[in-house]
């Protein structure tokens, strides 16, 4: 009668070296990992003048939840933005991801609504249009946002600075 045995498995000492290595490239890959998921992007929002374009993560971005008034007034208020040179008779094209655009946004000057509530995600405005009082501007710059959100509902903010390139 034959037996059978089972074949032993070959171990392989593997040098401590390298044990080493690999554990500490797991461990940046897991630390990798853990920053990823702590800092989610928002959508991008872009600015774009002829051959020009600013681009932007938002300054106030709530993932689809309401932004609170007082935080969003900060928001507004912020001065360390993207800028962009605009030549009064040039046209001013507002681009956004279509997550913003299923949300609806419009586009605001100095704070103030410029436009309706939007569901594209290109639109464009005339240049001369963020220079003239009538609109509430002054000077040789301005400041534009775009507000996401419906019905007063704000869930997310990008806003760039306007010069007057003439």
């Amino acid at each position: 009668m034959t037996t059978l045995r089972a074949a032993q498995p070959q171990t392989k000492s593997v040098p401590a070296g390298r044990r080493r290595t690999f554990a500490a490239l797991g461990a940046v890959a897991a630390g990798l990992l853990v920053l990823t998921a702590c800092d989610k992007p928002t959508p991008i929002a872009t600015v774009t003048v002829g051959d020009n374009s600013v681009r932007s993560e938002a300054a106030c971005y709530n993932d689809g939840n309401q932004i609170q008034a007082a935080d969003l007034q900060k928001c507004l208020k912020n001065k360390d933005l993207h800028s962009i040179k605009v030549d009064p008779d040039a046209t001013v094209a507002f681009g956004v991801e279509p997550e913003i655009a299923d949300s609806g946004w419009t586009v605001l000057l100095n704070g103030q609504p410029l436009t309706d509530e939007s569901n594209k995600t290109y639109r464009t405005i005339p240049g001369s249009v963020f220079f003239n009082q009538q609109y509430g501007a002054t000077g040789s710059h301005t400041t534009v946002s775009i507000l996401e959100g419906k019905g007063g509902k704000a869930t997310g903010l990008w806003s760039f600075k306007l010069e007057k390139n003439s």
